[in-house]
């Protein structure tokens, strides 16, 4: 099979992701195969691939916002692999032939402190898609059958990509953020993620402020429902009641909690982000909150997915064949483009 693989992190303009072939792998117990069909490509697998996270083992092959059917199946390891679905539970069962998704969270232990809470996006062991083991920039994948999610009938795969993280961890975001229907909201940053929540905020009847210095974003944030756009030096000090910063950029850490009010909370999705500058103890006085966002839980993929269909979601999406994964990193990168891009193993 087609695999794109990084062995060594350098930055995107020198193209350092190669082709290679490797063997269809056979599923393990309680693992499926997926024949891929599509991946989003995420600012993960750019901090990944100019080395500002690090995976355990090199080579490694990106990619987890993955789009596929299960071809094959191990033995199930709990009875719930493979089970009926029984959406009330959020058990969907896995079965060959099945449309699915596999996004950022690969496996989690389900014993530890974390996993009992229902926060195994916490789990100290855990391991990630695309991370710890391979993942979507390829022609075939293995996920565990626990963490892969059901798909919404009608919806295209270039299309179900990228609620697999950008929909999920923003989703998150929202709810870690403590917002409430009808609320001001601030999205610092306008990529794949951003452009998600928006039509989730205004969905909910919140008014969106988004912050971002490129002119086409702030076109297609209006476009999306926005009250209002532009750079994040502008807009009112105490205006809004919530933030959730998209950006890797530590700076925008006080400029957001000088925008929020008395009681407003900062949420900060970035598993990687430059330094926080130090900032006067009046900008976190008057019960603001500030909190950070880590990766996602299953339940929250079911939840997210569900309310996607239910709101009609669409993804700006730009598509890419497999080959060309460098270049769309690359065009992500320096804001070539709205929304996300989407590599299609069909092109």
């Amino acid at each position: 099979m087609k695999s794109l693989r990084l062995s060594s992190p350098a930055p995107i303009e020198t193209h350092p992701l190669r082709m290679v072939d490797l063997p269809i792998p056979e599923p393990g117990p309680g693992q499926v195969r997926i024949r891929i069909s599509a991946c989003g490509v995420c600012h993960t697998d750019l901090h990944t691939v100019e080395g500002d996270i690090h995976p355990p083992r090199l080579p490694v092959t990106l990619g987890h916002q993955v789009v596929g059917v299960v071809e094959a199946m191990g033995n199930p390891t709990s009875p719930d692999v493979g089970n009926e679905p029984d959406p009330k539970s959020g058990d969907f069962g896995v079965r060959v032939g099945a449309r699915v998704g596999v996004p950022w969270l690969h496996w989690a232990d389900g014993t530890c402190e974390f996993c009992r809470r229902g926060q195994e996006n916490l789990c100290p062991d855990a391991k990630f898609t695309g991370f710890d083991v391979d993942g979507g920039y390829a022609e075939y994948m293995l996920a565990d059958a626990r963490y892969v999610l059901p798909l919404p009938e009608g919806l295209s795969d270039e299309q179900a990509a990228p609620l697999l993280c950008a929909g999920i961890v923003g989703y998150r975001s929202l709810k870690l953020a403590d917002i409430q229907p009808g609320e001001r909201v601030g999205l610092f940053g306008f990529g794949a993620a951003a452009h998600l929540s928006l039509q989730v905020l205004t969905g909910w009847g919140c008014q969106v402020s988004v912050f971002t210095r490129s002119k086409s974003h702030q076109d297609h944030a209006r476009e999306l429902g926005a009250a209002w756009a532009g750079e994040a030096a502008e807009g009112v000090a105490g205006a809004l009641d919530r933030a959730v910063i998209f950006a890797p950029a530590g700076e925008l850490v006080p400029v957001a909690l000088e925008k929020i009010r008395l009681g407003g909370t900062v949420a900060v999705n970035a598993i990687h982000t430059s330094d926080i500058p130090s900032f006067s103890y009046d900008l976190l006085w008057g019960e603001r909150t500030l909190r950070s966002v880590a990766n996602a839980t299953y339940q929250d993929g079911v939840e997210f997915l569900r309310l996607a269909a239910e709101m009609k979601i669409r993804a700006t999406v730009k598509t890419y064949p497999l080959a060309e994964a460098d270049r769309a990193l690359e065009d992500m990168k320096h804001s070539r483009f709205n929304g996300e891009a989407v590599l299609m193993m069909d092109s």
